[in-house]
């Protein structure tokens, strides 16, 4: 079967195509007919490395965490009525050398969830790191909630920043779901279109805006809730407009590794930063997160496409790395893996 693989961290031009033998699932394993790959940040970050050069992971990597297919193997101790079962992958490279650009994979059972009728593979492998991380960053507040659900954030303002990026989407739809009222802030009209598509009721462009006046008069009262990539770039933001007691989920490291909080503005709104790392969750809260999501597809929240805010990018499996390269150079949607014909 064929597998693309890295041997060593770099650019997109250390993937490559190989020929491999054809995996068997071990006990608690099934083994996946992977239909589309999905490519995270995460994926051309764990590709590049901490500098180029450096042995792979294992030895040998496939990279993407997420994907979709159909079950068509399963180990010891595994339903065998799972044969045959289309389902949607998650983390599947994490601490793995197996990851989802390949034809066939092996991983744990409860990696492999369920696909509702009528969900696509391309909105399977669309589903994964973005939504578990989003899931997890409307879940952090003081006082919950611990599940996802109609109706657990009523009451409560959330603030999506860069509402048109994968985490993005995946937390307007999640948080319109629970019942929040959803601001996001984007830098483009186009990108504005693609939040508003998503679901989000009140969108600002910082760029042409004062972003913390037009949230303050949204929100008086102020945000309960942050869900945030550039921490650095709207920290000053997030303190203007946060309500007492506020939350700031924080997922990602854009601008910078290095956060410098003012002490004193922060403790006088008793603030709450919390840093959110899908991989490194307790299982628990990894599987909180699957049901959550899982139910969330069932009901039809998560959607894909550019008329829901989301446009899809599809790449042959040859072409690997030209995705990669797409998205590590800025393109907004989801980029998709061909691995099976369309």
């Amino acid at each position: 079967m064929r597998a693309v693989i890295y041997e060593q961290t770099g650019g997109p031009e250390v993937l490559r195509v190989v020929e491999r033998p054809e995996p068997a699932p071990g006990p608690g394993e099934v083994r996946v007919r992977v239909a589309r790959s999905g490519v995270n940040p995460t994926d051309w970050k764990a590709r590049t490395g901490r500098r180029p050069g450096d042995p792979a992971p294992f030895g040998r990597q496939v990279p993407n965490q997420d994907g979709a297919g159909t079950i068509d193997a399963v180990g010891a101790g595994v339903d065998r009525g799972r044969r045959g079962e289309r389902v949607w992958i998650w983390e599947a490279a994490w601490q793995r050398p197996e990851g989802t650009a390949q034809e066939a994979l092996t991983l744990p059972a409860r990696q492999a969830v369920a696909l509702p009728p009528g969900a696509s593979f391309d909105l399977g492998a669309s589903l994964g790191i973005p939504a578990l991380t989003a899931h997890r960053a409307l879940t952090i507040g003081t006082d919950g909630p611990l599940v996802l659900a109609p109706g657990s954030l009523v009451g409560r303002v959330v603030l999506v920043a860069g509402g048109a990026g994968l985490v993005g989407h995946a937390a307007i739809e999640l948080a319109r779901w629970a019942g929040a009222t959803v601001v996001t802030t984007v830098s483009s009209g186009e990108k504005a279109t693609l939040a508003r598509a998503a679901g989000a009721q009140h969108i600002v462009n910082y760029r042409t805006a004062d972003a913390a006046a037009e949230i303050r008069g949204i929100a008086p009262a102020g945000v309960d809730l942050v869900v945030e990539v550039n921490p650095i770039a709207n920290l000053s933001l997030n303190q203007a407009v946060l309500a007492s007691g506020g939350s700031i989920a924080i997922y990602a490291d854009t601008g910078g590794d290095t956060l410098s909080v003012p002490i004193r503005p922060a403790m006088t709104a008793n603030t709450r930063f919390q840093f959110v790392l899908v991989y490194t969750l307790s299982e628990r809260e990894k599987d909180q997160a699957v049901t959550d999501v899982s139910a969330a597809l069932a009901a039809g929240v998560l959607r894909l496409g550019a008329d829901a805010g989301l446009p899809v990018h599809h790449f042959p499996f040859e072409e690997t790395a030209a995705a990669h390269a797409a998205l590590e150079q800025g393109r907004t949607g989801k980029v998709l893996i061909d691995v099976a014909a369309p």
